[in-house]
């Protein structure tokens, strides 16, 4: 019998051969960018329904774009949540906190103190805005770009560098990849580098809530590359079907880790349409203006406080650095996209915003940006002290057995005793900075 894999095409009568799509992005290295192909609507133009509506009326907010920063700097139409000037100060600060951390961490990585990093430059609205717009008992599902919600929640930094180098000081000991942070007391599920695995997590655990007559919700990160995955589908039916109190948020920042949007779906569609296919709310949102999108999280969040449902959120962004460390983007796509971006930098967006109100200045700006570099910088200084990659300082290895039972087995004991006596013959005259658990 032959084999069908490379049997040749056969034509049936005048029927025309059929042709797979495979789609492209618009520009490649070294290409001119010319984004007039994405429709960037006047800020304040779109309307805003009762948080309390029939999901239907959410419809044209799924393909329009909610912008409220105008080209003057101004918070105009709808949107406007009419935030007060030190709250704006203080999400200035955040964002700016945000980048700082990211563009030292970074450098550590390439000085070898530590394995690995991902950067959220250019996304910091989007996980501020959040911080900002839930309570402080809800409780955040987080992809790997949300370390802007930990930070404005307040959480040290000094413990995510300790994560971050995986040191003896490392209250994950050293299980998690880098910037994969965990932080129950600020409602901050664990990351997981396994691609939306946390949103049917935060809807189930949205619906255990509900079950309980509690009053937190729950809400959810993902990339646009992401939305693919079957987990994403599944979360969206129960989501649906239950009228689960949560916030499901699609990160649409153009790129997975090298391929672009359209393998994802977006050549067809908006992804906040999506939800008009299972039923509920959808709104997109201009993910570099962090009035917008507090705006919608805000939003959402009270409709599902009210028992409205669910709602899916695309952030219209644009990832300005590599997915990771570990990545080279002027490999396939070209460096004037960044630069041409239509929506702008966060950042300069909302410190634009305060001049004009005549609440901030330039010179502040400045002066802030040294601040949260020095507090970033004693941060990481801290936390060397506790150890980088290599330098030994880590946790002792029988807690790598640690922690999953109550009351350890006989057989991961023997196990754990057979590692450390396998380490100390192979390295001899290596002295653990902290003693080994087992003698």
């Amino acid at each position: 019998m032959a084999d069908s894999g490379s049997a040749p095409a056969r034509s049936r009568g005048n029927l025309p051969p059929l042709q797979l799509h495979v789609p492209e992005p618009r520009f490649r290295p070294g290409d001119q960018v010319d984004y007039s192909h994405i429709v960037v609507p006047p800020a304040g133009a779109q309307t805003r329904p009762d948080e309390t509506c029939d999901p239907i009326e959410t419809k044209p907010l799924c393909v329009d774009l909610i912008r409220v920063l105008d080209d003057e700097h101004r918070a105009v139409g709808p949107w406007d949540p009419k935030l007060d000037p030190e709250t704006l100060r203080r999400m200035l600060r955040s964002m700016a906190l945000t980048r700082a951390f990211d563009d030292r961490l970074y450098r550590s990585q390439r000085q070898g103190k530590t394995s690995f990093y991902m950067k959220s430059t250019g996304e910091e609205a989007i996980s501020i805005a959040t911080a900002f717009a839930l309570d402080r008992e809800d409780m955040v599902f987080p992809s790997y770009r949300q370390q802007g919600i930990l930070i404005a929640r307040g959480y040290p930094l000094v413990e995510m560098v300790n994560q971050i180098y995986s040191n003896r000081a490392d209250k994950l000991k050293g299980r998690q990849l880098p910037v994969m942070y965990s932080a129950r007391d600020y409602g901050f599920f664990t990351i997981s580098g396994n691609l939306a695995t946390q949103y049917p997590q935060a809807v189930g655990w949205a619906m255990a809530s509900a079950i309980k007559g509690d009053t937190r919700i729950a809400t959810a990160f993902v990339g646009e590359g992401s939305s693919a995955e079957g987990d994403f589908h599944a979360a969206m039916t129960f989501a649906a079907v239950y009228n689960a109190p949560v916030v499901l948020n699609i990160v649409n920042n153009q790129w997975a880790i090298s391929s672009f949007s359209g393998f994802a779906g977006a050549e067809r569609a908006t992804f906040a349409a999506r939800a008009e296919g299972y039923g509920i709310a959808g709104l997109r949102v201009d993910g570099n203006d962090i009035l917008a999108v507090y705006a919608a999280m805000q939003w959402a969040a009270d409709r599902a406080r009210a028992n409205g449902g669910p709602t899916l959120i695309e952030h219209f962004t644009y990832r300005a650095e590599g997915h990771s460390t570990s990545d080279d983007p002027s490999a396939y796509r070209s460096v004037q996209e960044r630069e041409e971006w239509p929506l702008g930098d966060p950042i300069t967006r909302l410190m634009r915003h305060l001049i004009a109100l005549g609440e901030w200045s330039e010179d502040q700006h400045a002066a802030m940006d040294r601040e949260v570099a020095e507090e970033v910088k004693a941060a990481t200084k801290q936390a060397e002290k506790n150890g980088i990659l290599g330098h030994g300082m880590h946790h002792p290895f029988h807690t790598m057995f640690e922690d999953v039972f109550e009351e350890l087995p006989w057989h991961l004991e023997e196990q754990a005793d057979q590692a450390i006596r396998e380490r100390r013959t192979k390295f001899p005259d290596w002295k653990p900075e902290v003693p080994e658990s087992r003698s």
